[in-house]
């Protein structure tokens, strides 16, 4: 089998697990990172670029394609996987097609709700019914991908990726008892941690510019932390808040995963996908609403460290017994990937 893998090489890309995790599995893999190619020239610093790409005057995208075609005729695959897909246009897409080769998706956002200027484009939109198979995470979309579009399909959760070392890096960390939330802001999650705080929550956030978005004495901003550093505060915090975006309400996220992964105790909204992956009050504890998030908080705060601790060994426990890590969910991909050839 020889896969293609359209997507991004960044730090916080989930195809760089897959693509690690495929050639473990003697996957001839080869990699095309359209969407880095394309996030370092648009977000290079030359603001005239980002007006040149606004007027629709620039040819990135037409140079990505050609870019993806050269390395199509060259490497000759039976399969491409593309992540999301922005970058790579329909036309493209039935190029690559017509040579007989399998097309997958995988998008990490919803298809059909974009929320911003990265979640989305005319390109994801009209590429979805070229896909011979989509992976999706979330349970809703991929009923509406069956009905809309007769796709085939299959559930692919988000996941965690800790080794060994890093768990044992990380449990080492002093705890702070305290609330912690980890991500950028917006209007809603900013309103919903002033609510906490307001009802006595001391909640530390880390993200790119928090202090525009909250003033509340019970909340302190941080900067974003990355890599061993974001692994290290989502573990010593006491209580992870898991807060769920608009496209994702009744779904789940990355944070659903990782922080069990590492070792945290998370608390999260009481969505259908949440409930299905863990067990309420051992492996996470779910809110439908404000006050029942600030009951979960404060019960966990009040835990001694020793009781916090088997709660954190149940969490951690249970995102490892059920397979929940990204290599365990490559065994998933790769037995439906070796039907296509």
């Amino acid at each position: 089998m020889k896969l293609l893998i359209i997507g991004s090489d960044k730090v916080f890309s989930i195809e760089n697990f897959y693509y690690k995790y495929l050639i473990e599995l003697g996957v001839d893999t080869k990699r095309f990172t359209a969407q880095s190619i394309f996030y370092d020239y648009y977000f290079s610093g030359n603001i005239l670029r980002k007006i040149i790409f606004k007027l629709g005057l620039s040819s990135i995208h037409k140079k990505i394609n050609n870019q993806f075609k050269e390395i199509v005729d060259d490497f000759k695959p039976d399969i491409i996987w593309v992540f999301k897909g922005m970058e790579i246009t329909p036309e493209s897409l039935k190029w690559a097609k017509s040579k007989g080769i399998k097309l997958v998706n995988y998008n990490p956002d919803n298809p059909f709700i974009f929320t911003g200027k990265g979640s989305g484009n005319a390109h994801v939109t009209n590429s979805i019914g070229l896909y011979d198979f989509h992976f999706t995470y979330n349970l809703e979309i991929q009923k509406q991908l069956q009905q809309q579009y007769n796709a085939k399909t299959d559930f692919l959760p988000f996941a965690f990726d800790v080794s060994k070392e890093l768990f044992d890096e990380c449990s080492k960390e002093e705890e702070i008892v305290k609330a912690c939330f980890l991500g950028n802001p917006d209007k809603i999650r900013s309103a919903f941690l002033e609510q906490l705080a307001a009802k006595g929550i001391e909640i530390d956030v880390f993200g790119n510019d928090w202090d525009k978005f909250v003033t509340h004495k019970n909340i302190t901003t941080h900067t974003p932390v990355y890599s061993n550093e974001q692994w290290k505060t989502l573990r010593k915090y006491r209580v992870q808040i898991n807060l769920m975006r608009i496209h994702n309400e009744d779904s789940h996220n990355m944070r659903t995963f990782e922080v069990p992964g590492i070792g945290g105790l998370q608390v999260a909204p009481n969505t259908k996908e949440h409930q299905l992956f863990f067990e309420e009050g051992k492996e996470i504890f779910l809110y439908k609403d404000i006050d029942e998030c600030v009951t979960k908080i404060n019960y966990l705060l009040s835990l001694s460290k020793e009781q916090a601790n088997e709660f954190r060994t149940l969490s951690n426990n249970a995102a490892i017994n059920k397979k929940y890590s990204y290599k365990d969910r490559t065994f998933q991909v790769y037995n439906v990937l070796k039907s296509f050839v």
